[in-house]
Order: structure tokens, then sequence, then C-alpha cells
């Protein structure tokens, strides 16, 4: 196996359509999580988006995929008046490529992708201290639809209106790919 072979499998993946099974019904409802905003001033409850697709995003500053801040934000204002909503969660797990503080977080975004999508407070994504909004993504007995592994800065959660996990992508998945986009259907 090549080194872009090794990278891609390890780090970036593809994306993984979840069905779940008869009976596995999640133990924990995605709209009970709460996560404080970028700046720490106040909650985001994710029950607020209850009706809603909800495209969730660990992301980074200084990473390969930055630039997916880009596609996000024309993916979002494209579909933020229907039935969709993106929350990027900064995260400094992967190569240390999300340094910066909140500050300079909001600033960076802002500046270089104009990023109007909510952003939430800087988080672990996996490890001892993961977040609870990423325990219920990643945990099937928490999810009820399966167990994922966050490998690198970028990958992507999708939720359905009514809370259910449906699609993960990997970084190199876009949000402008037609594979993105026929999970959300508008």
């Amino acid at each position: 196996m090549g080194i872009i072979s090794l990278f891609t499998s390890c780090f970036v993946g593809k994306s993984k359509k979840i069905e779940p099974a008869a009976g596995n019904a999640p133990t924990n409802s995605i709209y009970d999580i709460s996560i404080k905003t970028l700046d720490g001033t106040s909650d985001i409850k994710l029950s607020e988006f209850k009706g809603k697709y909800l495209v969730i995003v660990n992301t980074a500053s200084e990473c390969g995929y930055t630039y997916q801040y880009k596609d996000l934000q024309e993916f979002y204002a494209k579909y933020k008046d229907s039935n969709v909503v993106v929350l990027g969660c900064p995260c400094n797990q992967f190569g240390g490529q999300e340094p910066g503080t909140v500050a300079e977080i909001g600033s960076f975004c802002q500046k270089n992708y104009g990023v109007t999508f909510p952003l939430t407070e800087k988080i672990d994504v996996k490890g001892d201290k993961q977040h609870p909004l990423y325990q219920w993504l990643t945990q099937k007995v928490k999810n009820g639809a399966g167990d994922f592994e966050v490998k690198w800065n970028f990958n992507k959660f999708i939720i359905s209106p009514d809370g259910r996990l449906v699609q993960y992508f990997g970084s190199a998945v876009k949000p402008g790919d037609a594979e993105f986009l026929a999970s959300v259907k508008k």
C-alpha cells in the first residue's frame, strides 16, 4: 500500500450511509445535547434544529482541508433558509491544527471564508475528554446507528430532521460532492 493510499484509508475515509438495524433505537436523543458557542457566552441547544438536517463537522484552521470552510459556507448560504444547518466544531486533536484562541478562530473563519454558520467552543471529538455531542455521534449505544471513529479534521455527520444519524463522511468528501448533497434531501 502506497503512502497516499495509507493516508487516505487512515485519515480521510470516504463515507458510510447508515441503515440502523431494527431494534437499535438510540438510548439518547441528540436533541438533549447542548454545546457552548465559540465565544462561550451561550449554549447552542440542538433541540433548536428539530425538523432540519444538521451537518456536524469537526474543523481546524491549519489543515489541508481548511478550504472546506468555503465549501461549507457556500452550502450553508444556499440551504440555510430551507431545512439545513451546518455546525462547525473546532478541534485541536489532529496534528495540532487548531491551536488558536476563540478570538483567533472566529476572526480567521470570518476574514478568510465569511463563515456565518454556527461555530461551537473548541472541543475534543475523541478520547477521555470527548464532548457529549461526539459521544453521541460515535457510539452506537447512544445513537442507535453505529460506532464511528473521527480520524481527521473535517469529518461530517448528517442528522436527519427527526434526529437520526443517517450519514458519515470522511474528510475527503466535500460539501459540494454529489454523494454529500444526495444525503441531505432539501
